[in-house]
């Protein structure tokens, strides 16, 4: 017999899936997601290097994560020195500078969350805005808190401070159920796992700088001809599963349709984001005019 849900699980599941349902968020997501891209695109080739450091192409992997544990491991901290009690002057100070760690690491969060959230859409794009509500309704009440602390004002402060921890963790389950069940976030690119040569598809069937998704054991590929040469890369795009193989090819690389990451053709490198993983390559050879891929090994 399988084991019934947790009461708790069932509950935070049901709340997220009516989060999710809420359409009378379109008009404001609408509206800034517009205004998010628009402050990128109005700042050309800066603008995209400045996106693409925020998204973490520089990294391997996205940025915002990173700085998410800033504020709450600095505000947890700040709220197990207030459950001690304030047994002395030192520890208000150490609860004080925790909560100011935490509003600086909230900002770069915030940035970074609002950066890759432009991607996303319909429910996801929802359930992201209401994250990032929740995670600035708790910077809010840490500054309070902290503004109360500093002028002496201490157990109303540390009141605030606990309703601000409350409302993070609620942004912070949010959060987990963008990466782990939406997979926002993710490398949304396939693996293959054969290590010999298999047969893909006619030469003569490949055009020059048309790129053609093909099918090999599970596996989408896309296969690219450029200036003599024969690339293949996985065609689902690691950022959010977008067919290469209707983007655009130039000399170096190809862009995905959807949110524009460019991928080296040699060895599927970012070269622009907002992908900050690398796409996965196979090696290319062509035998009695055939073109034959392998798995790429690192």
């Amino acid at each position: 017999m399988a084991t019934p849900q947790p009461n708790l699980q069932r509950l935070g599941e049901a709340a997220v899936q009516s989060l999710e349902r809420q359409d009378w968020l379109e008009p404001l997501a609408d509206r800034l997601q517009r205004a998010v891209v628009a402050a990128y695109q109005a700042g050309g080739a800066t603008g995209r290097r400045i996106r693409d450091f925020l998204h973490g192409t520089w990294l391997g992997h996205p940025l915002h994560p990173v700085l998410t544990d800033v504020p709450l491991g600095a505000w947890t901290l700040a709220t197990v020195l207030d459950l001690w009690g304030g047994a002395s002057r030192h520890q208000d100070r150490a609860a004080d500078a925790a909560i100011g760690v935490g509003l600086a690491g909230a900002v770069g969060a915030a940035v970074t969350g609002m950066t890759d959230w432009q991607h996303t859409a319909a429910e996801d794009r929802r359930v992201g805005l209401l994250h990032g509500l929740l995670n600035l309704s708790a910077t809010g009440l840490y500054a309070v808190s902290l503004a109360l602390r500093l002028r002496g004002v201490r157990t109303p402060g540390r009141t605030i401070g606990g309703l601000g921890f409350t409302v993070a963790l609620g942004a912070a389950y949010l959060g987990g159920h963008l990466v782990y069940r939406k997979r926002i976030g993710v490398d949304h690119a396939p693996r293959a796992d054969w290590d010999d040569f298999v047969t893909a598809l006619p030469e003569g069937d490949l055009r020059e700088s048309v790129p053609q998704r093909i099918e090999i054991r599970g596996v989408a590929v896309v296969l690219i001809r450029r200036a003599a040469r024969i690339y293949a890369l996985a065609d689902s795009c690691a950022h959010l599963g977008g067919p290469l193989s209707e983007g655009q090819v130039d000399d170096l690389a190809i862009r995905c349709p959807w949110h524009g990451s460019r991928f080296a053709l040699k060895d599927g490198g970012v070269l622009e984001g907002p992908s900050p993983f690398p796409q996965p390559c196979f090696d290319v050879r062509v035998r009695a005019g055939q073109i034959e891929v392998r798995a790429r090994r690192s």
